[in-house]
């Protein structure tokens, strides 16, 4: 896509691998300058070093404070991402408190906290055509089975995105969702060994599995996300907002 984001500046949260690094390499190849954050300084180094306009901020997102720290010194934003994430599977009657409070955490409190901020920070800057856009999953669409606590953390991301859409859409901010399936990444990878564990298959046999639930027969590339946050900075893309969009190959 072309596209033009000259004298832009962008933020994508959990930008040192998989997804966020190709969102935040495709936002710097239009023209932005991109602040990626993650918890660990080398993932994001290595892809923050080769691009003069990708910068590498270490910030946990759980981090209330550290949050509002890293607007505060990088921003205003004109583009936000809140990518980061984390994923589990289990069946729900083995499925611990405590990793459902993880999930929640960086999912959705994560999520809360950079949504909150981006708006705050762009209603203050004046902007009237901010970009806001959560990545969610086809989890936040429907359920999986031995993934309850997640399709939940997600679910709630969308009804984040929702609820701050029609709060922001009098400003001209949008606000949207982006929905992959199975992603070729590395938290595919935690999947894959989960389903060898659980049921025997090889690796290659669990990563055909997660790809025959996509109607195209692959999995998702962090590519096909990238175009697709693109598209929605795009000067037509201004009436898209309160929006789950998923990238799934027709699965929804």
């Amino acid at each position: 896509m072309s596209l033009d984001l000259t004298g832009k500046r962008a933020l994508v949260t959990g930008g040192g691998t998989g997804a966020g690094a190709a969102m935040a390499r495709a936002l710097a190849a239009a023209g932005a300058e991109v602040v990626i954050c993650g918890r660990r300084k080398a993932p994001l180094e290595v892809v923050a070093a080769p691009h003069a306009a990708i910068t590498a901020a270490v910030c946990d997102v759980t981090d209330e404070a550290g949050v509002a720290a890293l607007f505060e010194d990088h921003g205003p934003f004109d583009v936000v991402v809140a990518n980061a994430g984390i994923a589990d599977s289990a069946p729900l009657d083995r499925t611990e408190v405590g990793a459902l409070e993880r999930l929640m955490q960086v999912n959705v409190t994560g999520t809360f906290l950079t949504l909150r901020e981006a708006a705050r920070s762009m209603k203050a800057a004046g902007l009237s055509q901010g970009r806001i856009v959560a990545v969610a999953s086809t989890a936040a669409l429907k359920g999986y089975a031995y993934a309850g606590a997640y399709a939940a953390s997600k679910h709630a991301v969308l009804g984040l995105v929702r609820s701050a859409a029609l709060e922001l859409a009098v400003k001209g901010i949008t606000v949207n969702a982006l929905c992959p399936g199975f992603m070729d990444t590395e938290m595919t990878a935690q999947s894959v060994a989960n389903i060898t564990a659980r049921t025997g298959r090889n690796a290659h046999e669990a990563r055909a599995a997660l790809a025959a639930s996509n109607p195209m027969n692959r999995l998702v590339q962090p590519g096909d996300v990238a175009e697709a946050l693109l598209w929605l900075c795009a000067p037509g893309a201004a009436m898209v907002t309160g929006q789950a969009i998923a990238l799934a190959g027709g699965e929804i």
